[in-house]
């Protein structure tokens, strides 16, 4: 068996760790940014499309082995390379050699996932993974079947061991109109993140645009978003953001208010941390700053 994608991504980029999106992993730094061709899910909403769900004998690409590929992140003094826009771990074997070679060269990993893959190669990765932001799309398994063609529980599986160990995890939540967007899945989805992973995770809620076959639903209100971030709080979820609208979104103090970093779309602007610790109070702060 050979595995396609090997040294041969298909997307190189470097973007800020904002994008991933990731807002408690070192704010404000660049990121070298890989896509593989591919995907293991089906997503009728996906917006990389034209890569993720196409083989990648069908998508021109780059010539990259992992040695080449962080030689680049240290030429451009880029802190961390992450594997992202399309699911990197259809690529496991490229990624995991990616990211040993990194963590040789004190570069961080960063991983942007579905979280759909087994208990044995999560293991084997996740030692070598610094922060990872993994897309927990609903808590109805009805839902993933229909939209995602692939099943909720190994998702969940994948955060419930993310949690527990030293990466810096954070969730996303696409909020789409019609499909997961009601009262009862918001807090279901809250409760899960609260109970299961922790108060700390942040989390973002991310406005979808109709794209790919998802195309008969409007565009996420912003308020929808505003709804969900209240239920969030309820829940006692302490870092929750917005995603896709460009507001202002701020990083506070979950003990006095202080604001801590400030953020325009993918911009930070004033950061006031001091060693991971509010700068008024001195309470720790979640992630790697």
């Amino acid at each position: 068996m050979v595995a396609m994608a090997y040294g041969r991504p298909c997307a190189v980029a470097v973007d800020p760790m904002e994008k991933k999106p990731l807002y408690h992993f070192l704010p404000g730094r660049p990121v070298l940014s890989l896509g593989m061709a591919g995907c293991n899910l089906r997503c009728r909403n996906c917006q990389n499309a034209d890569i993720s769900q196409r083989s990648p004998e069908e998508i021109p690409a780059y010539r990259l082995s992992p040695d080449e590929v962080v030689a680049l992140a240290v030429k451009e003094h880029l802190p961390a390379i992450a594997y992202t826009y399309t699911e990197p771990l259809v690529a496991f074997e490229y990624v995991l050699d990616c990211a040993k070679a990194a963590r040789a060269a004190g570069v961080a990993n960063v991983l942007v996932s579905a979280g759909y893959v087994n208990p044995g190669p999560l293991e084997e990765l996740l030692p070598f993974v610094d922060a990872a932001n993994i897309d927990l799309k609903t808590m109805d398994p009805g839902g993933y079947r229909e939209n995602c063609g692939v099943e909720l529980a190994p998702v969940l599986a994948t955060l419930k061991a993310m949690a527990r160990t030293s990466t810096v995890l954070e969730v996303t939540n696409l909020v789409i109109p019609g499909f997961n967007d009601s009262d009862a899945l918001l807090e279901a989805w809250c409760g899960f993140v609260a109970e299961e992973l922790g108060v700390d995770i942040p989390v973002h809620f991310s406005r979808f645009f109709p794209c790919h076959r998802l195309t008969d639903r409007q565009a996420t209100p912003v308020g929808t978003l505003a709804r969900a971030k209240a239920i969030a709080r309820k829940h006692g979820l302490r870092y929750v953001y917005a995603g896709n609208v460009q507001e202002e979104e701020t990083t506070a103090c979950p003990a006095c208010g202080a604001v801590l970093v400030e953020r325009r779309g993918f911009d930070v602007g004033a950061n006031r941390l001091r060693d991971g610790r509010c700068f008024a109070c001195g309470q720790a702060i979640y992630g790697r700053f």
